[in-house]
């Protein structure tokens, strides 16, 4: 807060250096032992999905997925709000950065930040790309965390908004201080700008091979998509946003926006290593207060705690951001019901059906209230940042499938030999070598069996794999058991893609368990 005698100051693309001393200097952070900026949000440590918005507007609406993720709000509140939200920030000091977003530049967008803090400008600097391009089209961001809305009069439903005008490119955040918003604000805005463009947006992550192809890897959180791109033998072109286009595929990013709850120098070196540098943002992270050290198994504030980082503090990163067609994709899951084998070969309409879906189950212990295992959809692995109807996107899949003849893989990173509470949780080490195998193509010519009530195809065989692992009922002692659970699991399923199945392609529906 400034003085109100004093002129407010306008920064413009501050180097990190001033923004963490300015940070420092307001008390709303502090240095790790590292050289790491250490921040706390206050009550907000995750998104609020139900107080994101989208503008209302003709051009639009009729392609929009209205519903619990989407919400309209009018524009007249939209454009009441935003000029509060002009006024708030013309009389406090403002961070301004210019961005971008997109490695392909035949489809970046630059991205203009204003903020009241200087922290969460710092965010946006290590998460975006660098580049601004001056042909490029402009998402504006206004970024006011300590302003509160009137729901009474702005038409919102707390004090907290985010809301995106696609129409005008204009995404306005407040009444929140988890700097994940602006990530996935813009997120949202390009996952309906770019299939306008045919480019097909994807929540995944992407590493690639030395012929320069790539190898897509889509799944929820838990299922180890970030572990599972970090390849040492593979550059990661990026952990979480990309586009497909009739190029190939690029990274929207410049950075990682990495989970740091028991993370590790043993289990995650890349990402421990990250956490050390000088700009890095450590989000709630607890800091033991006479070392300064990260605690991160100390999940006092939130369970999602956060670093985010320039791609450039990872080792073994992709220079362009950029590679060829995928020539693999790989649907991670983690079935805690033991009934998904561990690795699979999808048909195109099998890879359609399990996209839509984006299942994986969360266990006892993860979320407050869990107690048993439960079953977990997000559409395209990332409903909460799908504009469109999710059907779309697995159009843009299916085309792309079939123009680059991609191989599609599920798999599942969770229990094996029966559920959670009996069976065991899959070794790393031998996913690792089932993936290393279908990129490798050591899995075209081994022989297939197919389970009967989700119709995957298994392979018998798997280099450094043990053969009684890749069937489930095989795992289980025995097909009855199994049998049982994977109905289950099959009416789950169903039950989940009913709401789907109307704006769905057709050869969708068809890929899903075997009707009874």
């Amino acid at each position: 807060m400034i003085h109100p005698t004093m002129i407010p100051r306008v920064v413009v693309d501050a180097v990190p250096a001033v923004l963490i001393e300015e940070t420092i200097a307001r008390h709303e952070g502090q240095l790790s032992a590292n050289g790491a900026l250490v921040v706390n949000t206050g009550i907000y440590t995750g998104r609020s999905p139900a107080d994101r918005f989208i503008v209302a507007d003709t051009a639009i609406n009729d392609l929009i997925w209205w519903g619990d993720v989407n919400r309209p709000i009018e524009r007249h509140y939209f454009t009441g709000l935003m000029h509060k939200v002009q006024v708030y920030l013309a009389k406090r000091d403002t961070y301004v950065l210019h961005a971008s977003a997109n490695a392909d530049v035949q489809y970046t967008y630059n991205i203009q930040l204003t903020s009241e803090s200087p922290w969460h400008t710092l965010f946006a600097q290590n998460l975006f790309r660098r580049e601004w391009h001056l042909d490029a089209p402009t998402i504006t961001i206004l970024h006011a965390p300590s302003f509160m809305a009137d729901p009474a009069i702005d038409g919102t439903i707390s004090s907290t908004f985010i809301i995106l005008d696609i129409a005008q490119r204009t995404i306005l955040i407040g009444g929140t201080a988890y700097a994940g918003e602006i990530k996935k604000a813009v997120f949202s805005m390009l996952n309906f700008l770019l299939p306008q463009r045919d480019v097909m947006p994807m929540h995944a992550g992407v590493n690639v091979g030395a012929d320069g192809t790539a190898a897509i890897f889509f799944g929820l959180s838990g299922t180890g998509k970030t572990t599972l791109s970090t390849d040492p033998h593979r550059p990661m072109i990026g952990d979480d946003e990309h586009g497909w286009s009739a190029s190939g595929v690029f990274n929207f990013e410049g950075g990682c926006y990495a989970k740091t709850i028991k993370l590790s120098a043993i289990g995650e070196p890349e990402i421990y290593q990250a956490t050390k540098h000088f700009a890095t943002v450590l989000e709630n992270v607890v800091i033991d207060p006479v070392t300064h050290l990260p605690d991160f198994d100390d999940s006092q504030l939130t369970e999602n705690g956060r670093a985010a980082y320039p791609l450039g503090f990872l080792s073994n990163v992709s220079a362009t951001g950029t590679s060829a067609h995928p020539t693999t994709i790989i649907m991670l899951t983690a079935d805690a019901f033991g009934v998904l084998p561990p690795i699979s070969r999808l048909t195109t309409a099998q890879a359609m059906y399990h996209f839509l879906s984006g299942y994986t189950a969360k266990v006892a212990g993860t979320e407050r209230g869990v107690k048993e295992p439960t079953a977990t959809f997000s559409t395209c692995f990332g409903a909460p940042f799908m504009v469109l109807h999710p059907g779309r996107y697995a159009e843009l899949l299916r085309e792309r499938l079939h123009a680059h003849d991609v191989t599609v893989w599920l798999v599942n990173t969770g229990w094996s030999g029966g559920g959670y509470g009996v069976g065991t949780r899959m070794s790393l080490a031998y996913t690792r070598a089932m993936v290393t195998a279908a990129i490798n193509g050591d899995l075209d010519g081994v022989a297939y069996t197919t389970d009967p009530v989700f119709g995957l195809a298994m392979p018998q065989t798997c280099p450094n794999v043990p053969s009684n692992i890749l069937d489930p009922r095989v795992a289980w002692g025995g097909g009855a058991a199994w049998q049982l659970a994977a109905r289950d699991l099959a009416t789950r399923f169903r039950s989940n893609f009913a709401h789907l199945a109307h704006e769905a392609p057709t050869d969708a529906i068809l890929g899903g368990p075997i009707p009874v």
